[in-house]
């Protein structure tokens, strides 16, 4: 009897690349004056759209702001914290989703007839677009990580205002915003603890 064929396992990172993504990537809130492409927002979004979402969703929309009238358009609906740092970042990434997210379920999805899972049922058309928006926008930052970007993701601000100003048709909105670019090493606070394993994990 032949012996059963040994399935390769993926190569594990390089611990420089965990360094990169994890253990030495910081939240930056001071930003460098250097500036961030189109062909590396490109970049950017090529690697986040091949995270997983459910049934290929795809839900989240980006919307990346680069010019200061951009910018300012955003003024209105920030935290005052969240000011300074947003309108010196070179990037202000709006992580949004698309509420009709599923008529393009014939194209992503085509083994079944997915679209109809969805229309009519509001409480999972709105679950589905909260989650899997909120999975692409973390894909987002690990894909700028990767190209050597920093990200300053925040929840501060207020999500009618920016509705209003960026997606007036309702049909897309917001989860949160993420500042990108390069971020100024010099001005980090001390790393904040985490859990522990047995704080935050159960094996069972």
């Amino acid at each position: 009897m032949n012996a059963p064929e040994r399935i390769a396992l993926p190569t594990r990172l390089s611990e420089p690349a965990l360094d990169q993504l994890f253990r030495a990537a910081r939240t930056h809130s001071a930003w460098q004056p250097l500036a961030v492409t189109r062909e590396t927002l490109e970049e950017v979004y090529a690697l986040a759209a091949l995270g997983p979402t459910s049934a290929n969703t795809s839900p989240a929309r980006f919307v990346f702001l680069t010019t200061p009238e951009a910018k300012q358009r955003l003024l209105p609906a920030l935290a005052p914290g969240n000011v300074d740092k947003t309108m010196a970042a070179p990037v202000v990434a709006i992580i949004a989703y698309d509420t009709k997210f599923y008529d393009a379920l014939p194209t992503l999805f085509p083994q079944v007839d997915a679209k109809s899972w969805f229309v009519g049922n509001q409480p999972l058309i709105d679950a589905t677009a909260t989650r899997n928006s909120a999975l692409q926008g973390a894909y987002l930052m690990l894909a700028a990580r990767s190209l050597g970007l920093d990200c300053g993701p925040m929840s501060g601000f207020d999500a009618d205002k920016l509705n209003a100003e960026f997606f007036p048709d309702g049909d897309w909105k917001v989860n949160f915003i993420c500042n990108l670019g390069y971020g100024d090493p010099g001005k980090l606070f001390p790393r904040n603890p985490r859990l522990a394993f047995d704080e935050a994990c159960r094996v069972m």
